[in-house]
């Protein structure tokens, strides 16, 4: 085992501070942004769909959904429960995990 490897975990740590810190906090919250512009951008292709299609689906633009697939933009609550709801024919479940 090669011990100059260094993990995840300490790579983020030096690079963004240590969790709780506030360059970590605003990584982190980009990091989830990200996440979630990916997850979508994979349930449209999954189901075929062009942005053009999602976004009338669910009553939004073809701008505003590539904006949110490219972490271009933050999204409403609303939003996100509209385009998962009537975009996906899917329901919204949030989770919350306390530090």
């Amino acid at each position: 085992m090669n011990k100059n490897l260094t993990s995840f975990a300490d790579h983020l740590d030096e690079q963004y501070g240590k969790i709780g810190t506030e360059e970590r906090e605003r990584f982190e919250e980009g990091f989830e942004a990200f996440k979630l512009g990916l997850m979508l951008q994979e349930l449209r292709k999954g189901q075929g769909l062009t942005q053009e299609q999602l976004a009338v689906k669910c009553g939004t633009t073809k701008t505003y959904i590539s904006r949110i697939e490219n972490n271009a933009s933050d999204i409403r609550l609303s939003t996100l429960m509209r385009i998962i709801s009537e975009g996906f024919g899917g329901h919204l479940r949030l989770n919350v995990e306390l530090k």
